[in-house]
C-alpha cells in the first residue's frame, strides 16, 4: 500500500463476511460522473486498497471524483489531508450523530464543534458531513446531544457557504422539521437517502438534493426505488458509502468508488433513461453542489 495523507485509518470487521476480495471492475462509463459520499479512510477487503489506489481505479471507470465524508475530529482531519493531496477528492468534515452524544457528555461537543468550523474553512472543505439524527442507534438520552449537533453544523454550512451532507436513520420526521425549523443551508443533500416516495417529494419539492447508494438495487428496498422515481433528475446524486453498501450483485464485497457505474446504470434503467445523458446530468447536479474538483 502507498503511504496515505494522514496516520488515522480505520479497519472494518471481517465478521460473519465470506467474500473480502475486491470485485472486477465493471464496464467504465462513457461519460464521468462523482462520488458524492465515500469513507476511504477506512480499510476493508482481503487486500485493502490506498487512497491513491481508490482513486485510480474510480478514474479507470469514469469516476473522477470522490467527496470524502467524515464523523469524528480525526476523520475530519484525514479527509481535509486528503483532498490537500490529490485534486480527485473534496473533503466533508463533521461529526457524527451517533458519536455526538458521547461528545456532548464529555463536555466537549463545542470544542469539537470548533475544530470542525476550523476545517470547514479549508478551501478543499465543501460540505459539512454528515451530520443529522440517528434515531436507530441513539436512545432518548443521546438525542438532545444529536439535536444541539446538528444545529451546530447547520449553522457551519452556513458560515461558510457550503454543502451539507445529511445522515438520516429513523429520524425523517424529525430531520426534515429541524431543517424547516431552524433553516436549512442553501445546498443541502440527503446522503444515503432512506425514506419513501412521499418523503422523496418533499424533500425535493424544499430544494434537497437526493444521494442514492448501492442499497436502491437491494431486494428489499422498494422504497428507495419508489423514491428514485419521483426525484427530479436535477435533484438526483449517486454515492457508494464505502465501503459499505455494496451493489447487487456483489452484495457483502467490498465496496469502493469504482463500482459506482454499476449503481448508475441501475438507476438509470430504473428511470428509464439514457446511462450517458443520466451521467451528465448527475455529474452537473454534484459539480452544482460542491463546485469544481480541481479547484
Amino acid at each position: 500500500m502507498t503511504e496515505t495523507p494522514a496516520t488515522y485509518v480505520r479497519e472494518r470487521s471481517t465478521s460473519g463476511r465470506k467474500d473480502l476480495r475486491y470485485p472486477a471492475a465493471p464496464e467504465p462509463l462513457r461519460v464521468p460522473v462523482y462520488d458524492n459520499h465515500a469513507h476511504l479512510e477506512i480499510l476493508d477487503g482481503d487486500e485493502p486498497l490506498s487512497l491513491t489506489e481508490q482513486l485510480d481505479r474510480a478514474a479507470a471507470v469514469g469516476i473522477a471524483g470522490v467527496v470524502q465524508a467524515s464523523g469524528d475530529i480525526e476523520s475530519s482531519r484525514w479527509a481535509v489531508a486528503a483532498a490537500e493531496q490529490d485534486p480527485r477528492v473534496l473533503a466533508a468534515v463533521a461529526i457524527h450523530p451517533n458519536d455526538a452524544p458521547t461528545y456532548a457528555a464529555a463536555g466537549r461537543l463545542d470544542e469539537a464543534i470548533a475544530v470542525i468550523d476550523e476545517l470547514a474553512a479549508h478551501p478543499r472543505t465543501r460540505a459539512i458531513g454528515e451530520t443529522g439524527l440517528d434515531f436507530f442507534r441513539t436512545d432518548e438520552h443521546g438525542r438532545p446531544g444529536q439535536f444541539e449537533s446538528f444545529e451546530a453544523h447547520i449553522a457551519l454550512a452556513k458560515k461558510h457557504g457550503i454543502a451539507m451532507q445529511i445522515h438520516d436513520r429513523d429520524a425523517h420526521e424529525a430531520v426534515l422539521d429541524t431543517l424547516t425549523r431552524v433553516g436549512a443551508p442553501e445546498r443541502t443533500v440527503f446522503h444515503c437517502f432512506s425514506g419513501d416516495a412521499a418523503m422523496a417529494r418533499i424533500a425535493a419539492d424544499a430544494g434537497y438534493y437526493l444521494s442514492f447508494a448501492g442499497n436502491v438495487t437491494f431486494k428489499n428496498a422498494q422504497n428507495l426505488r419508489d423514491a428514485l422515481k419521483v426525484t427530479p433528475v436535477e435533484r438526483i446524486l449517486v454515492e457508494t458509502d464505502a465501503p459499505f453498501l455494496t451493489p447487487v450483485p456483489l452484495r457483502g464485497r467490498p465496496n469502493a468508488p469504482y463500482l459506482v457505474p454499476i449503481t448508475v446504470r441501475f438507476m438509470a434503467a430504473e428511470l428509464g433513461l439514457d446511462v450517458d445523458e443520466f451521467s451528465a446530468r448527475v455529474a452537473a447536479n454534484t459539480l452544482a453542489v460542491y463546485g469544481a474538483f480541481g479547484d
